[in-house]
């Protein structure tokens, strides 16, 4: 008889992103652009039409959204975006992102300087 020969697959386990690094990293950047307040979760739920509990859960770490509710996330917010983008390992991306709002927030401060003079 001879041994068997079937195909294998490579382990990706160590590219994956555990299900509570992700949790943790949404959770996080929920909260540092919308703060951990009740309004937090309103603008949550009215970014994505999820539930008052699932955008507590989002909050809270305890889930994470999925689909099109990290999409919507992540149009709407650019911490969503740049952590999601830090989780794939698109480091660049997320610095294009940066600059970006860095640039949009020197514009208004040359602008203010400018009609103050």
């Amino acid at each position: 008889m001879f041994p068997k020969m079937g195909k294998t697959f490579p382990n990706d386990n160590e590219r994956k992103v555990d299900r509570l690094t992700y949790q943790t990293a949404i959770a996080a950047a929920l909260k540092r652009e919308l703060g951990g307040s009740h309004r937090a979760i309103k603008t949550a739920m009215r970014w994505t039409g999820v539930s008052e509990r699932t955008a507590k859960n989002w909050l809270a770490g305890s889930h994470g959204p999925a689909g099109e509710h990290l999409v919507d996330l992540m149009r709407h917010s650019e911490e969503v975006c740049i952590a999601v983008l830090r989780l794939s390992q698109r480091n660049n991306y997320g610095l294009a992102v940066e600059i970006k709002e860095i640039h949009l927030a020197l514009s208004r401060v040359i602008a203010a300087l400018e009609d103050a003079q």
